[in-house]
């Protein structure tokens, strides 16, 4: 478990977790699968971040799920999913997907597209078990979020146009050019967790590459500045 006195707890790409099938070569920040680490079983209610590269014509065939929200982060490329519900979609780089799977539901990703896709799949517990599955995805264009944290996934009825979870959590997203800065505060009792999805960045001096993860602790507020032109992926979490 992250030391409470540091605040922030790098966790550099290179020490995740690592399984390569093929034609999905995966990166976990957290205990998945084969790779178990006691350390990190997760992060308050982020269960899974899972950073995959999923080649071309492949994917995630029709599998299970329940009392779980899905979020679904497209880096590169494109994912296209099908569920039991009947709902199918594409979502495309920069744009997000959630999957709340609730009572029960089954689903695919798969990469359709001439050229690997790259995506976070991000696992948050909910906050209470049960309920009608349901599936939504929006494209939310970058130049919203020039500078700035936009909220692309939110349990809060105030998150305006954010897509419904179901969870005492945000899931946000920026992208911040080089030299300039953006902040987040960590509520007491909180637990943030951020990943730059491309370019190298400074946390309160201390240096992420690209991919690195960060694990914050609650009763703070970071600086994050962009040592290059950068695009930050965050969860706020219980």
């Amino acid at each position: 478990m992250i030391d409470t006195k540091t605040k922030v707890e790098r966790r550099p790409f290179e020490s995740l977790g690592h399984a390569n099938h093929g034609w999905l070569n995966a990166r976990h920040h957290f205990s998945f699968a084969s790779y178990y680490d006691p350390a990190r079983m997760g992060w308050g209610a982020i269960r899974v971040w899972n950073d995959d590269e999923i080649a071309a014509n492949n994917g995630f065939p029709p599998h299970p799920h329940q009392d779980m929200e899905i979020i679904t982060y497209v880096r590169t490329g494109a994912i296209t999913h099908q569920d039991s519900l009947g709902n199918k979609g594409r979502t495309e780089a920069g744009d997000v997907q959630v999957m709340s799977a609730g009572s029960g539901v089954r689903h695919a990703e798969y990469n359709l597209e001439p050229e690997t896709t790259t995506i976070f799949q991000i696992w948050i517990e909910p906050t209470r078990k049960g309920g009608s599955p349901s599936w939504g995805a929006k494209p939310f264009p970058k130049g919203e979020r020039s500078g700035t944290f936009v909220t692309l996934a939110s349990g809060f009825e105030n998150d305006g146009d954010a897509l419904p979870i179901r969870a005492n959590a945000r899931v946000l997203a920026a992208t911040v050019k080089a030299g300039e800065s953006v902040t987040h505060s960590v509520g007491e009792g909180r637990h943030a967790y951020l990943v730059p999805a491309t370019g190298a960045i400074a946390i309160d001096g201390e240096r992420f590459a690209a991919r690195d993860g960060a694990a914050l602790v609650g009763g703070q507020t970071v600086t994050i500045t962009a040592i290059e032109d950068a695009e930050i992926v965050l969860v706020d979490s219980e």
